[in-house]
C-alpha cells in the first residue's frame, strides 16, 4: 500500500509548484485558490478497479459542483507509459459508455509521458509530467467557458512546449524531484 497522504502532497505540490506558477494551465490557478481541486489516490494495480475508481469520481462530480475537478493519482501499477495509455483508451471509452461523453473529459499525466513523435528526453513532454500517473477530470462545460475568455486558447500547448523547451528538461527535473 502506497501512502496516500504523500501522494497527494506531492501532486498538489506539483499542480501548485509547477502548474500554477509556471502556467502551464492558464485555468488551474483560480481554482486552485478556490480549492476546487480533489485529489484521489486510486492504490489499484487492476485497471478495472482503476476504472470503477473513475466511474465513482464522475459520480461525486455530479453530486458536488462546488468541486471543479479531480485528479485520480495512480502510485502502482501504471508505471509504464504504454500500459498507462491502454488504461486512458479504456477510461475515455468507459466515459462515454457511461454517458458521460459531453460532460467530462480526462486530461492525462504520467512520470515519463512523452508526445508522439518527441524524443524520450525532449523538454516539452514534462508540459505532462506528473509525480504519478494521473487521470484528471475535466468538467466539459467549463472548459468551454474558460476558454470562451481566453485570447488565443488554440496557442497555449504551443506556448508550453516553447516555454519548455526554453527551461530545458534539467529544469523540469529538479523541480519534480524536489516535490
Amino acid at each position: 500500500m502506497t501512502d496516500s497522504t504523500v501522494v497527494i502532497a506531492k501532486s498538489k505540490a506539483w499542480v501548485e509548484q509547477l502548474i500554477v506558477k509556471f502556467n502551464i494551465c492558464p485555468f488551474a490557478r483560480r481554482e486552485v485558490e478556490r480549492n476546487s481541486f480533489r485529489y484521489v489516490v486510486a492504490d489499484n494495480r487492476k485497471a478495472a478497479e482503476v476504472l470503477e475508481v473513475l466511474v465513482k469520481e464522475c459520480e461525486f462530480l455530479d453530486q458536488n459542483m462546488d468541486t471543479e475537478t479531480t485528479l485520480i493519482m495512480l502510485p502502482a501499477g501504471f508505471e509504464g507509459f504504454y500500459a498507462y495509455l491502454d488504461l486512458l483508451d479504456t477510461a475515455n471509452e468507459l466515459l462515454a459508455v457511461q454517458g458521460y461523453e459531453g460532460t467530462y473529459q480526462l486530461a492525462s499525466f504520467h512520470p515519463d509521458y512523452c508526445f508522439e513523435g518527441e524524443k524520450q528526453d525532449a523538454a516539452s513532454n514534462y508540459t505532462n509530467r506528473a509525480p504519478y500517473p494521473t487521470l484528471h477530470i475535466l468538467r466539459e462545460e467549463s472548459i468551454e467557458k474558460a476558454l470562451s475568455s481566453y485570447d488565443d486558447p488554440e496557442s497555449i500547448p504551443d506556448r508550453n512546449m516553447a516555454f519548455a523547451e526554453k527551461k530545458g528538461a534539467d529544469f523540469f527535473q529538479k523541480i519534480l524531484a524536489n516535490l
